[in-house]
């Protein structure tokens, strides 16, 4: 069973009510289900949200921000643990290490930044764990058709839209956390990310 969750998420909270109703939606959840929420430790946009949604409902959130955005995202206090680190690498690495599973909800650049560096440690095989998108109104729809896209030209392997799974809402995403088995440690040659 998955014990801990990496978020991605955006900064911002969006135009549409229906965003931020999902980040808290998916604080409550992990909270419910004893996950261990990891993200990146600011207290604003879909990320605080899901945070504080997470730790009002008695769940248990550990965050990792770099020192040159504590300014501009500014961290969340009352987390169970804040690590704060010098670089944006160091932030992922941390993160990808603390979780059993990763889950993007809409953001920005940065969102999709941690995004494809995940989908790529996961296709090079440095990493096994299940990566989930989860958006209201079709948030995600671009990227997989981009994703598939990519593959059916020749610049991927087959499947490389396979790599993360979209999901239609949060009862998807509680099944999922419910009937996956943590990952298994690799035993190949890759290097640790």
């Amino acid at each position: 069973m998955i014990t801990s969750l990496l978020l991605f998420c955006g900064s911002r909270a969006g135009h549409h009510p229906a965003h931020a109703e999902l980040a808290a939606g998916l604080g409550r959840l992990c909270a419910a289900q004893g996950i261990t929420l990891v993200y990146g430790g600011g207290r604003v946009g879909l990320m605080g949200i899901a945070a504080r949604a997470t730790l009002a409902a008695g769940g248990r959130v550990v965050g990792i921000i770099p020192r040159l955005l504590m300014t501009s995202e500014i961290a969340q206090d009352g987390l169970d643990a804040l690590h704060v680190v010098e670089t944006l690498h160091e932030r992922k690495a941390m993160m990808h290490a603390m979780a059993d599973a990763i889950i993007a909800l809409p953001g920005s650049i940065g969102t999709l930044d941690e995004l494809f560096e995940s989908l790529t440690w996961r296709e090079l095989g440095i990493h096994n764990k299940p990566i989930w998108l989860l958006g209201t109104q079709g948030y995600w729809r671009p990227l997989t058709a981009l994703l598939g896209h990519i593959g059916s030209s020749g610049f991927g392997p087959p499947g490389l839209d396979q790599l993360a799974e979209p999901l239609d809402d949060l009862a998807a995403l509680s099944a999922k956390l419910l009937a996956t088995p943590a990952p298994q440690p690799l035993t190949s040659a890759a290097p640790a990310p």
